[in-house]
């Protein structure tokens, strides 16, 4: 292949490979190196909303969504995400406590529920410093006495910067490395691990020679770079101005402009609190003076 490979990490490519009924052999595959459930759970898996593929620029952006329903009727939503977001632990609890809610709207008794599980791929350290771990499992317990809620809710979180420089023996590293391929012969390598790996790989190299298919991948991904690159500089503007403003008098009111002005680019509560050094609740109120 002359052009370099697509990435797995694209959203686009991502949902080509673990979005289509055709290729469910290689989403079983994945799920079962990252989750301990019981092996008859992925016998039927089922997509539940085969309409998520987006093909342009301005769909959401480094965010993608496979949501599977197992045998036993639990919940899955896998999500991969590149950018770096400041509102990551609480956008994967809104996905997981959405999926528990979602299954109400049937009419259906309390006990009917079915476990809900999240699983996100991450492009950088969601943990930081303060784990090494590259697969964190998330569930509900009384740290007190160890007691373990009922297993209904889980979030598992993946984080590829965190991955060891040699294999560890599982299925799960073997997988997460193939996310991390870039060349070539990091792909050659990838399939040698197993069948499925090998199988994804071709996937890749058959979507890599498609025209279309690279055209929307590499769109994609240059809105991406756009937007780091954009609120980089949002970050840095918005603190060169409040290191100068913060000098004068009213420098508090200049920050408040700043922000207003973020506000208007739709940038990330977060951020702006961040930049700034306004609180949630003052960006807020911005926010609320903003609308018409």
């Amino acid at each position: 292949m002359d052009k370099k490979p697509l990435s797995p990490k694209n959203d686009f490519v991502f949902k080509r490979l673990f979005g289509e009924r055709a290729r469910l052999n290689l989403l079983r595959s994945f799920l079962q190196s990252v989750l301990d459930l019981p092996k008859e759970e992925y016998h039927q898996l089922a997509i539940i909303d085969p309409f998520l593929q987006r093909e342009h620029i301005n769909d959401k952006l480094g965010v993608l969504d496979v949501k599977i329903l197992t045998t036993g009727g639990k919940t899955i939503d896998v999500e991969i995400q590149v950018n770096f977001q400041a509102d990551m632990w609480e956008r994967i609890l809104y996905y997981t406590a959405r999926m528990t809610a979602e299954q109400m709207r049937s009419g259906l008794p309390y006990e009917a529920i079915k476990k809900a599980i999240s699983i996100g791929v991450l492009d950088w350290p969601l943990t930081g410093k303060e784990s090494a771990a590259y697969h964190h499992r998330f569930r509900l317990f009384d740290e007190r006495t160890g007691y373990r809620f009922p297993d209904l809710f889980e979030i598992n979180t993946l984080e590829l910067p965190k991955l060891p420089g040699q294999p560890d023996g599982t299925d799960l590293f073997n997988w997460l490395k193939f996310f991390t391929a870039k060349t070539e012969e990091d792909f050659t390598m990838a399939a040698e691990t197993s069948p499925e790996i090998a199988q994804a790989v071709d996937v890749i190299m058959e979507l890599s020679a498609d025209e279309q298919t690279r055209l929307i991948a590499e769109a994609r991904e240059k809105y991406r770079r756009d937007e780091v690159a954009r609120q980089k500089w949002a970050r840095q503007e918005g603190r060169r101005e409040g290191r100068e403003e913060g000098r004068q008098e009213g420098g508090q009111e200049k920050l408040l402009i700043v922000a207003m002005n973020m506000l208007r680019l739709q940038l990330a509560p977060e951020l702006i609190s961040e930049t700034t050094g306004l609180s949630m609740e003052e960006i807020q109120a911005l926010a609320e003076k903003l609308q018409p």
